[in-house]
């Protein structure tokens, strides 16, 4: 608790009490420069008390959709497990919510092996059971803006000409808008987002939750599971099944979820190289031997996203050619 770091945890620590005085710190759970997270109790139940560190307008503008989610799932629950709602702060950017049991899928984002089927069934299960969720009329938004965001990526050169143009036509048929071409989703399904329980699986931070084309947690899924190529047939069939519509629905998420991927590990990438050749750094031979380089697991997930998204592109442009 001494230094600067700790005085930043004091002022979290005050944050919490302000809104909910009977919650008593145990321990850090997650700490980061954008945020931490303290796992504690309330009265007689285990808490999880979230406090932003970086109030800068995206970030808070996320934190305050993740408290607008959870106050929303107090009225009307989802047909998934979620956390419950203790106090929360949008102002200050603070939420508590009880911390409920369980292990997470998968630790990391991108899994290095595959989880046991049976623990990626029952995550996707639960995120096709949420995705079938129909909230009360403006209750959530519509946190991507498709049509802006694909010419984002192509200003940034991360798609082609073709690329542009081949979505732009799915987007077109799909007619963004109309009843019907929208589902509700969790908007950031990693398995790192599953915990399994024996009470079955529950479904935690809901700062992207909100209207989407069908089948963008499913994508998201698809996505990041590169090890378990049969789950991955099995996500794009349960995504594609309803029609011709929601295979062009899930092949424009999926571009977007694999290039997002890319531009982030693209620029950890970039940072470790950095890091790598900066002053002071350790020699090649050194590094050789005490294993792989900095970035080298990055950059064959890299290699593996951009396989993805080659797959990906040839899917839509035989899409494009079935209009």
């Amino acid at each position: 608790m001494s230094g600067p770091q700790g005085a930043q945890l004091r002022m979290a620590i005050a944050s919490v009490h302000r809104i909910c005085p009977e919650f008593k710190p145990a321990q850090v759970l997650r700490r980061s420069g954008r945020s931490v997270l303290l796992v504690g109790t309330a009265g007689r139940t285990t808490a999880v008390a979230k406090c932003l560190l970086d109030h800068s307008p995206v970030w808070t503008e996320r934190f305050r959709h993740e408290i607008a989610s959870y106050r929303a799932f107090v009225r009307h629950r989802p047909p998934v497990r979620a956390p419950r709602l203790i106090a929360a702060d949008p102002e200050n950017c603070v939420l508590v919510i009880e911390r409920m049991p369980g292990r997470a899928a998968a630790l990391a984002r991108h899994p290095a092996e595959a989880p046991p089927r049976a623990d990626i069934r029952t995550a996707v299960g639960a995120v096709h059971r949420l995705n079938s969720w129909r909230p009360p009329a403006g209750m959530f938004g519509a946190p991507l803006d498709y049509a802006p965001r694909i010419a984002r990526y192509h200003e940034l050169g991360l798609f082609t000409d073709r690329d542009l143009g081949d979505l732009q036509k799915l987007l077109h048929g799909l007619a963004i808008g109309k009843q019907g071409m929208s589902q509700f989703c969790h908007g950031d399904a990693l398995l790192s987002n599953v915990l399994l329980s024996p009470a079955g699986p529950v479904l935690v931070d809901w700062e992207h939750a909100g209207w989407y084309l069908p089948g963008y947690d499913l994508a998201t899924l698809w996505a990041v599971l590169g090890d378990a190529p049969a789950e991955r047939k099995r996500i794009s069939r349960l995504a594609q099944d309803p029609g011709p519509a929601a295979r062009d629905a899930f092949l424009v998420n999926l571009m977007l979820v694999l290039t997002r991927e890319i531009r982030m590990y693209e620029t950890a990438v970039q940072r470790a190289l950095r890091e790598t050749t900066a002053p002071g750094a350790a020699p090649a031979s050194a590094q050789a031997r005490t294993g792989p380089p900095a970035g080298e697991e990055q950059r064959l997930l890299l290699r593996r996203l951009h396989d993805d998204c080659a797959m990906a592109r040839r899917a839509v442009r035989a899409a494009v050619g079935t209009r």
